[in-house]
């Protein structure tokens, strides 16, 4: 038995299946592909999460592309990262090529152009339908491990979100979380204290500038109403194909910690909503995480913990999640453990950390008897592979030097015409993109405040008035007090200062005559 036909049986023995499948290309022996050794990854599988990695313009992207078309024509709906704004050409049939005619016949079946269903999506100031969600969303624990906080002012935080369920104050937007914590320092602190217990200004202030970080990178245009459905991600077109969403991030890569937030939230809402299916025939939605590093390389030690325990877990849940990156080491270990699609484009030895980092990544894959896994490494050419799948057991397929097969839509992005078109004839543009900013935390305090002040000033006022008419009082007193004092000094002068006539008339001289003349008289 010649060397090519016992690779050929070898593979197909390794990639057989007996249920629905994903065809990515065809096996190679050295420089030459083996026609119709198809690498097929199993359908129910494809919640075991996955891995695309390679150094830039290898292919990756349209690895990802094949892998969204495959599923949207299997009827598995699809969440693209699209953070190098190229992925949109999937609304557009591909053009062709006598290139891709070539490569199709070498792997053993023909080329066909399709386009597919998108629906565009946004998180930033990009046109697309807005995705957004709400602080209470988040809920305490979750938004404290994204702000990184300490385990005093996570537990700030904890009654803050308290404060606001016993009060019915809603916390929708950075705004609302701000003026709250702002209250609980200044006009609440003693309603707070007495009913919560102290709150240290210092703690708040370190939240506040971990709040306002989120929110110079763009959070309070994430932040808000309406509040994006994740049921919304599982739809599927007439015909029955999964739609494509495509999340347009090309202005986020200098703004990891609002790109890590949103996943973060995203995963959690995906895993609370969706419900428990096991191992199912079929994935209910595929996430494609491009760039993946973004979310890995400024997360906190919890924040870690918190996405790989929504990795182990969220498979039940029926979602698969892909990580796209440059190279493997740019996922975590422990959750590079968890993913069992593993395709590996080629990575460059320019240097010795990337020769150890080649090293690195041959060790993430099966022995195989047919390559030196780290020299093929640096060989493979645009659009080869070296790809390991989970069987329908759940057991590592032999490792295959891959050509995979062409993108069936466009292999570049839409004109400007093209792409309104597509946002335009979305149902969820018209359901999502409508601003509403109805009463929260931040009108309902500044009402309570506003009444506060209120009733202060009109109690300072009346007791101006009061003091006033006291004062008013005390002055009528004072000068009623005056007016008789100095009638009383009038009456007393008065008294005692005698008129001339009354002087002649008790004068002792006048009084002698008298008695002189009284005298002749009654003689």
């Amino acid at each position: 038995m010649s060397q090519q036909k016992e690779f050929f049986d070898f593979i197909n023995e390794g990639y057989q299946t007996k249920g629905d499948f994903i065809a990515l290309g065809a096996a190679m022996l050295g420089e030459e592909t083996i026609t119709d050794a198809l690498v097929k990854v199993p359908l129910k599988t494809l919640n075991r999460h996955g891995l695309i990695a390679g150094a830039t313009g290898t292919g990756k992207t349209k690895t990802l592309q094949v892998l969204a078309e495959n599923l949207s024509e299997k009827g598995v709906p699809v969440l693209l990262m699209d953070i190098k704004g190229d992925l949109s050409g999937l609304a557009q049939p591909s053009p062709g090529h006598a290139k891709i005619d070539e490569r199709h016949a070498k792997i053993g079946f023909p080329f066909t152009a399709k386009k597919f269903p998108i629906e565009v999506l946004t998180i930033s100031e990009q046109d697309g339908t807005r995705m957004r969600a709400t602080v209470s969303e988040f809920g305490p624990v979750l938004l404290s491990r994204i702000l990184d906080l300490s385990e005093t002012q996570s537990g700030i935080v904890a009654i803050i979100f308290k404060y606001c369920d016993d009060n019915k104050l809603p916390l929708l937007d950075i705004k609302d979380f701000k003026k709250v914590l702002h209250y609980v320092t200044n006009e609440g602190k003693e309603e707070i204290q007495a009913e919560y217990g102290r709150i240290s200004s210092s703690s708040t202030g370190a939240i506040l500038r971990k709040i306002v970080e989120i929110e110079q990178q763009g959070g309070d245009l994430f932040f808000g109403e309406k509040s994006f459905e994740v049921e919304d991600l599982t739809r599927v077109d007439e015909n029955g194909n999964g739609i494509i969403s495509v999340l347009r991030l090309t202005d986020i890569q200098d703004k990891p910690k609002l790109f890590s937030t949103f996943m973060l939230q995203l995963l959690a809402e995906v895993y609370e909503t969706f419900p428990e299916q096991g191992d199912s025939g079929r994935p209910e939605l595929i996430i494609f995480i491009d760039e993946a590093h973004l979310v890995f390389e400024e997360a906190s030690k919890a924040l870690l913990n918190q996405i790989e325990s929504i990795v182990k877990l969220i498979r039940s849940k029926g979602i698969g999640l892909y990580f796209v990156t440059q190279n493997p080491k740019d996922v975590p270990e422990d959750i590079l453990a968890q993913l069992g699609l593993k395709i590996q484009h080629a990575l460059r030895a320019f240097t010795a950390k990337d020769r150890k980092a080649i090293k690195l990544a041959a060790e993430n894959y099966p022995d195989s008897a047919y390559y030196d896994t780290k020299e093929v490494l640096t060989q493979l050419g645009i659009g080869e592979a070296f790809i390991s799948v989970l069987n329908e057991k759940g057991i590592p397929t032999p490792l295959a030097r891959t050509m995979l097969r062409a993108p069936m839509s466009r292999m570049d992005v839409l004109t400007d015409k093209e792409l309104k078109q597509v946002i335009e004839n979305s149902r969820l543009f018209y359901k999502y993109n409508e601003n509403l900013d109805r009463e929260s935390a931040y009108e309902l305090l500044n009402s309570k405040i506003e009444k506060v002040n209120l009733a202060e000033a009109k109690a300072i006022e009346k007791a101006k008035e009061a003091a006033e008419k006291e004062r008013i009082a005390k002055e009528k007193e004072k000068e009623r007090i005056r007016e008789e004092k100095a009638s009383r000094t009038y009456s007393r002068r008065r008294s005692t200062r005698q008129s001339p006539i009354v002087k002649v008339l008790t004068s002792a001289t006048f009084i002698r005559a008298a008695f002189g003349i009284l005298k002749k008289v009654l003689k």
